[in-house]
């Protein structure tokens, strides 16, 4: 689908400001180069679950930051400026999941995406689980649905952390070549300056370049990025 001469539209629906970089910049990067019209949502604000004494105005502050760090991240791939739905950090669990459905189920029946990517559904961090959760309920293949394709991508720091007794472990189907975009999106990736952490942190420019290289070596190509397919109709 990704090849496809059918420009379509495409919708990652991202749990934290960042997520939407780390898991699929690469691949979203290619489908605007491709025509495609690329949309993010984003639903949790990623700022309020750090540190609980902070003050308000500083959190404020720093959702704010985080909007403007994913809007210029955007603009790197050649997706559509972000929406936001602002639900609580790390704290979807304390929302009834039926919310959260309604919230991903509004942007799928005004864009109309044929291709969804979103989180693993086995990840570490709550928000990433039920964002899947939200995702595939509101994405299911209803007749006249638009959703031809769900994908889940990694998400360094939370995939690879969770444990197997618990989840399903990350076990990747489908592989994109983001040779010619991995530069675009660690560049997209440096937006998010207060995400970022020092290497050997996954989720630092090494860790996120390895993870590529390591990817791209596991199916011939200099990087790439790791898919499970979802559903897919072709």
């Amino acid at each position: 689908m990704l090849d496809s001469r059918i420009t379509q539209t495409v919708l990652v629906v991202a749990a934290h400001p960042d997520d939407e970089v780390l898991g699929c910049g690469g691949t979203l990067t290619r489908h605007a180069a491709a025509g495609d019209s690329v949309h993010v949502l984003i639903l949790a604000e990623g700022a309020t679950a750090r540190d609980r004494e902070r003050n308000k105005v500083k959190h404020n502050d720093e959702i704010a930051d985080l909007r403007e760090a994913a809007q210029k991240a955007a603009h790197i791939v050649g997706a559509h400026p972000p929406r936001f739905a602002e639900l609580p950090d790390n704290r979807m669990d304390s929302m009834d999941v039926l919310d959260i459905i309604k919230t991903v189920e509004a942007i799928v029946n005004e864009l109309r995406p044929r291709t969804v990517y979103t989180h693993h559904g086995g990840d570490l961090n709550v928000d990433h689980r039920l964002t899947h959760e939200a995702v595939v309920t509101a994405c299911r293949p209803l007749p006249n649905s638009s959703v031809a394709a769900i994908y889940s991508f990694e998400t360094p720091s939370s995939t690879e952390w969770a444990s197997t007794e618990r989840s399903t472990a990350f076990v990747p189907t489908r592989y994109v070549d983001i040779t010619s975009n991995l530069e675009t999106k660690l560049r997209a990736l440096s937006c998010y300056e207060t995400e970022l952490r020092e290497f050997p942190h996954p989720r630092s420019t090494e860790g996120v370049t390895s993870l590529a290289r390591y990817r791209g070596a596991s199916v011939g190509v200099s990087a790439a990025e790791a898919f499970q397919v979802v559903r897919e109709r072709v």
